[in-house]
């Protein structure tokens, strides 16, 4: 049996030839393009040192500089003629009804163009939705001109019978028609 180099043959023949560009990766120029770096950040103490993590990102050649790039949560609220939030959970109903916006979508909905129509969907557990917070949520909500698709009452996946479950598809969508119909008119 021959010594093999640890390298599958069938598959040899399909792989792109590629020449290495410099004796160790780390020394080789970065090729000329454009570069996307996502970066996600949690709440650890670390993330201290995400200005001087992003400013040297940003010195790679072909990162993100200009202001004129694009912003996805900016990007989407332009892109949108309608924004539908379904469900809308307890979670980010607080967090839209308190001005928090401190994931995509909540970003979305802060930054949404108020003249363009926004419906959410509430979803929740009977007792939450009971909650007093729940309908001062709702109401700002309303406050804001976001339109309510009312959630109805049923046997909910935890057990528990009321109020809580997303309105029902068929009803969601005619909604949305609804709604795309009278922005034509």
């Amino acid at each position: 049996m021959e010594p093999t180099s640890g390298r599958l043959p069938e598959l040899e023949a399909t792989r792109p030839h590629m020449e290495p560009r410099a004796s160790c990766p780390a020394a080789a120029p970065l090729v000329e393009r454009q570069y996307h770096v996502l970066v996600g950040v949690t709440g650890s103490v670390a993330a201290l040192k995400l200005p001087l993590l992003v400013s040297m990102l940003l010195d790679i050649p072909g990162m993100w500089k200009h202001r004129s790039d694009p912003v996805l949560h900016i990007d989407l609220r332009r892109w949108a003629d309608l924004m539908l939030v379904a469900p809308l959970d307890a979670n980010t109903l607080g967090k839209v009804a308190s001005g928090i916006c401190d994931n995509l979508l909540t970003c979305v909905i802060r930054a949404w163009d108020r003249r363009k129509p926004l419906l959410f969907c509430p979803a929740m557990n009977t007792a939450m939705w009971e909650h007093p917070i729940t309908s001062q949520q709702v109401d700002q909500l309303k406050a804001f001109g976001y339109i309510e698709i009312p959630c109805v009452a049923k046997k909910l996946v935890c057990g528990d019978q009321g109020l809580g479950a997303m309105a029902e598809v068929g009803t969601i969508v005619n909604k949305v028609k609804e709604v795309l119909s009278f922005q034509q008119s």
